[in-house]
């Protein structure tokens, strides 16, 4: 209707993404629907004792088929919907209405009859009753009895047509409408455009309506126009089709008009029944503070000075660019209305929207941004549309508030030098010319210069630049020619230090079978109960958002804990009862609240591991394979956490420096959230460990070591750390220390342990021990542990 397409679809689609709008989906109407054709029903006999009948059904050149069928309006000579056997329909529920799915027709049997295919509803071919009429009965479609028998169904229910589900980019909210589109598919077509007609007979009238805007900075242009005479009834075919096919189910002639200026030129559009406005007038204002309003879906919402209200003489009747209210909807009795339409500022629109929770196709709109032109004109066509369906009068009533903006075109004057220059190629000046003439820019080249009149509708053009883009998009990118800049050079690319080093953090942790995790930056402030911190916990010093996505993303993180838990949790619930998991994220640790500078954001390890198999010792070799990665060792001490297991808690110290925590998670935190396997979480602070990174590689001769085995005794309360720290500390010349068996009974005495270590010696001079320096080794090492420790050989 606005543009002549001599392409097929596909290749529409191709164009479309060459001229920068990517077609999501290309989908065909009818692609479920398969070897679905008409038939007349020649016979149709009941079976006795069902609700069934046996029919003989002409399908033209298909054949003639004997079907049973049980829907109460089949009889003989009407035509119906045939799925001829091997033919895809739509399933329905039982109650025939509701769809799940697709399925084959298949030769059967029913009450003994053969039958060989299946008479079909609307629904079950795809077709609603905004669609095509009689599609909503719950019973067989009935065909016109002119329709050719064993034709194809499609074309006959308008099932032959496509939807584009077109990408639009933020930058081109004139394209968010079928106009809008027809432009860019006349241009890149070059086809002439059909613009859709906009006239209308204004007749007078004495009534007196008036439009005041309170807030012209976030209302620039209120265009209200009052119809008497209205007549609200069903809308004709053609328009509920059109919005059925993109989704929006048909009301009735008045409100349909309303969706479809919306989707036909991307204006949002509300029609008040006059009768319900007070004093006949609207005031456009910012809301009072705590003032409500009930919209037409039924949500009361509260409102404050930073949202916009439509009202009348005393009262909110709509929330500006959203919805109107429910206190002044179209009903089946308005015999006047008034027709809004208008422009409202955009970032206000999505403020509004995004605190009271509330979206609609109309906010989506606003939100991107509506210029004063398709006001205008979405007004006229609106106007044009009342006449056309015959359901008012449309008078010459209408007050219009603005800032004085203009709706023509704006000149602009560029270089054509500059756009070849920033394009990198020469575009030849009959091929600018030609498509700003496409694109409606109205071009005059003189020399250099270029003199366009921007379309109003453009708001997004604003100096060569964007006219150099408009060129290019429609001129082809693949003309453009890779070449350097004039000072460019080629440099070999490469890592720095820390990249460097977290690419072999990671790869230690791949190597121990993790896989990274990568969460948001942002969760609730339950999740500092998931992990049962006091409430005096200085990590529930946590920044809020301010505009939160959802609650449950609303303050930033002071440790990966609860992300990584969280991570587990899902890979539980989906079936995966083992894994291993970390991530290198950053945590944001503000100084005071409200924040006054920037927060400390500081880089954290986070592992997770879990699985019937996992211990706290196969947890800690994982940390230990990233300490030998990086040539640093890594001590131990008990430790608690408040999520926790007690007993199976540990600091890790590195260099006499606390770096974080490993521990199982506790019994508590498993029973509340249904956990039945053992889980370990350890965090380590990666900005202090990366500090240490730095260990400088030392080379030693290749000499022969030698192993002793130690059986001591010591106190249950000392730990296997602290032997091997006083071990290491007495004798440098331990190059590993290994706990192998510990031992509690009788023979070592109550509150006593046995612990056996096997240790390797090696010289650091180019030579072998003596069996006398092991020996001396051994001395110093149990005076050691005996002066501190109090431990004694067994």
């Amino acid at each position: 209707d606005y543009v002549d397409i001599d392409v097929t679809a596909e290749e529409l689609q191709k164009k479309l993404f060459s001229c920068g709008f990517e077609v999501e989906e290309l989908i065909p109407l009818g692609k479920d629907v398969q070897n679905v054709v008409v038939g007349e029903v020649k016979t149709c006999e009941p079976i006795e004792g069902t609700h069934l009948h046996v029919c003989t059904v002409d399908c033209g050149s298909k054949g003639t088929f004997q079907i049973c069928c049980g829907a109460d309006n089949v009889a003989a000579g009407g035509k119906y919907p045939v799925a001829l056997v091997g033919a895809t329909v739509y399933e329905t529920e039982r109650d025939h209405v509701t769809v799940k799915g697709t399925f084959t027709i298949k030769k059967g049997k029913l009450k003994g009859f053969e039958s060989n295919g299946m008479l079909c509803s609307g629904v079950e071919i795809g077709v609603s009753e905004d669609m095509y009429p009689g599609a909503g009965y719950n019973g067989l479609l009935v065909l016109p009895a002119d329709c050719e028998n064993g034709a194809d169904i499609r074309p006959i229910v308008g099932l032959d047509d496509y939807i584009f589900d077109i990408g639009v980019t933020a930058n081109r909210p004139d394209c968010q409408c079928i106009l809008g589109i027809a432009r860019e598919v006349a241009a890149v077509l070059g086809k002439p455009l059909k613009e859709p007609d906009y006239s209308y007979t204004a007749h007078h009238s004495d009534k007196q309506i008036s439009v005041s805007v309170d807030a012209p900075d976030l209302c620039p242009r209120y265009v209200g126009h009052y119809v008497s005479d209205i007549r609200v009834a069903e809308s004709p075919v053609w328009m509920k089709k059109r919005l059925a096919s993109c989704g929006i189910r048909s009301i009735n002639n008045i409100v349909d008009i309303t969706n479809f200026i919306l989707l036909e030129q991307g204006q949002p559009m509300h029609a008040f029944d006059l009768s319900m406005l007070e004093e006949e007038r609207i005031q456009v204002r910012r809301a009072y503070e705590g003032e409500k309003i009930v919209t037409l879906d039924t949500k009361e919402f509260t409102l404050n000075t930073n949202n916009l209200v439509i009202c009348d003489g005393k009262k909110p009747v709509a929330l500006a660019g959203i919805m109107g209210g429910l206190n002044s909807e179209i009903r089946d009795t308005t015999k006047e209305v008034l027709f809004e339409a208008a422009k409202f500022a955009r970032d206000n629109i999505r403020k509004t929207s995004r605190s009271l929770g509330q979206s609609s196709d109309s906010s989506s709109r606003f939100e991107k941004g509506i210029d004063e032109y398709t006001t205008v004109h979405a007004m006229q066509r609106a106007l044009h549309l009342i006449e056309e369906l015959g359901c008012g009068t449309v008078t010459d009533v209408e007050s219009v508030a603005c800032t004085g903006n203009s709706v023509a075109g704006r000149p602009l004057t560029v270089s054509v030098k500059k756009i070849n220059a920033l394009l990198g190629i020469v575009v030849p000046d009959a091929e600018i010319v030609r498509i700003l003439q496409n694109l409606n820019f109205q071009p005059v080249l003189n020399g250099d210069a270029l003199s366009l009149i921007v379309p109003p509708y453009r708001e997004d053009v604003e100096g060569y630049p964007d006219i150099a883009e408009e060129i290019i998009r429609m001129y082809g990118y693949d003309h453009i020619e890779n070449t350097f800049l004039k000072s460019a050079t080629v440099t070999n690319g490469g890592l720095n230090r820390a990249q460097s080093n977290e690419l072999k953090l990671k790869r230690a942790l791949c190597a121990q079978c993790f896989y990274e995790s990568v969460s948001y930056s942002f969760y609730s402030p339950k999740d500092f109960d998931l992990i049962h911190l006091p409430e005096d916990a200085p990590e529930r010093h946590a920044i809020r958002i301010i505009n939160p996505i959802r609650e449950d993303l609303s303050v930033m993180r002071t440790t990966l804990a609860p992300s990584m838990i969280a991570a587990i949790l899902r890979n539980l619930k989906n079936g995966n009862p083992s894994g291993r998991l970390f991530e290198l994220s950053n945590i944001y640790l503000a100084d005071e609240l409200p924040l006054v500078k920037h927060p400390e954001e500081r880089l954290m390890l986070c592992m997770g591991v879990f699985g019937a198999n996992e211990t706290f010792f196969t947890a800690k070799g994982a940390i230990e394979a990233v300490a030998k990665e990086f040539r640093l060792e890594f001590a131990y001490r008990k430790a608690e956490r408040s999520f926790l297991h007690p007993g199976k808690t540990a600091e890790i110290l590195c260099n006499n420096k606390v770096l974080g925590y490993l521990g199982r998670l506790s019994h508590e935190v498993c029973e509340e959230n249904d956990i039945e396997t053992e889980v370990y979480i350890a965090q380590l602070d990666y900005a202090l460990l990366s500090s240490m990174f730095d260990a400088k590689f030392l080379f030693k001769p290749i000499v022969p070591e030698v192993k002793r085995d130690l059986a001591l005794i010591a106190n249950e309360e000392i730990t296997c750390g602290e032997i091997e720290q006083t071990i290491r500390s007495a004798c440098k010349a331990v190059t590993e220390v290994r706990l192998f068996d510990v031992y509690r009974g009788a023979q070592v005495g109550e509150g006593k342990k046995s612990m056996a270590f096997s240790l390797t010696f090696a010289s650091d001079k180019d030579k072998a021990l003596e069996l006398s320096d092991v020996e001396k080794f051994e001395k110093k090492i149990l005076g050691n542990l005996r002066f501190k420790l109090g431990v004694e050989r067994r």
